[in-house]
């Protein structure tokens, strides 16, 4: 076996053993699918905040093995303080604020302190001051990014039918995904965007998108028969592009810290953020056909 095809494999596996649980959370809705969405956010978060750890650190003089773990150990609570810890709580916090009352807790209160706190942690604890800017942002990316736009899911979830449209919003995403990959392994030959994503193709793409269009397409006709074939459609196609944009997008960020993937939580697909990054794009366009068609 191929270690592309052990890779698939493993992939398979994964989805099929999560795949229950998060459609029952579907089903439940309320304040579990919150939770979940939350605490997709977070981990999400998370790994933006860890992001820098996987820069390759210069050189260093010879030392002494203790005084390395000692380094070692600061450089783990430095990345988890402060700055990334307040990223993880606002990202789970702004999809369950759709959900439930906090008292005068707003999202928008959520992001003004993130940004508050994550300045003063940067003149707190950053020693190095060309650190401070990359430090603040990705505190606040690890909110905005995952935890902002992964809200709609919950908001789209409150619909009527709501359950069917998160149902059409991870079917264009992830049928966007499977036919773009056996599209680009089988008919693939010219590169996309090479300097962020060397293995995608146009071909893919175009995979990806008749894929998509055909997903939205049958989730319409048998069970959001109130949307209109052509909305339907135009979903599909925007989810074609936007699903993509939203890959391309994260490994842009990972590109730029030298990370082959944005972390190890899920066997085969590497990071939650390797796995919903195309998501986090389509859930709020999802969210704004929702409103305009239906």
């Amino acid at each position: 076996m191929t270690d592309k095809n052990r890779n698939l494999l493993i992939r398979v596996v994964t989805a099929a053993v999560l795949l229950p649980l998060v459609l029952w959370l579907i089903w439940l809705g309320g304040l579990a699918f919150a939770i979940l969405i939350g605490v997709a956010a977070a981990l999400c978060a998370l790994e933006l905040n860890l992001l820098p750890t996987s820069l390759p650190p210069p050189e260093p003089p010879k030392k002494n093995p203790v005084a390395e773990e000692i380094e070692e150990l600061e450089l783990e609570s430095a990345v988890l303080s402060g700055a990334a810890i307040v990223s993880l709580g606002g990202a789970f916090l702004l999809p369950l604020l759709h959900e439930i009352r906090l008292g005068p807790v707003t999202s928008k209160q959520v992001l003004i302190a993130v940004l508050v706190i994550a300045f003063a942690d940067a003149l707190l604890f950053e020693e190095q001051i060309v650190n401070a800017p990359r430090r603040v942002a990705l505190s606040v990316l690890g909110v905005v990014y995952p935890g902002l736009m992964l809200s709609s899911l919950v908001r789209i979830r409150q619909l009527e039918d709501g359950e069917w449209w998160i149902i059409l919003t991870l079917t264009v995403t992830w049928l966007n995904d499977t036919c773009a990959y056996f599209a680009g392994r089988t008919f693939g030959k010219h590169k996309l965007y090479e300097r962020i994503s060397p293995s995608k193709t146009w071909e893919g793409a175009i995979g990806g998108g008749l894929g998509s269009i055909a997903g939205a397409l049958i989730v319409q006709h048998f069970w959001i028969p109130q949307l209109a074939p052509w909305g339907a459609a135009l979903i599909g196609a925007g989810a074609a592009v936007l699903g993509p944009l939203g890959d391309l997008s994260e490994s842009l960020l990972k590109r730029a810290y030298g990370a082959k993937d944005s972390g190890r939580l899920l066997p085969g697909h590497g990071g939650m953020l390797d796995r919903i990054d195309a998501l986090i794009f389509n859930a709020p366009f999802v969210l704004l056909c929702a409103r305009l068609f239906a």
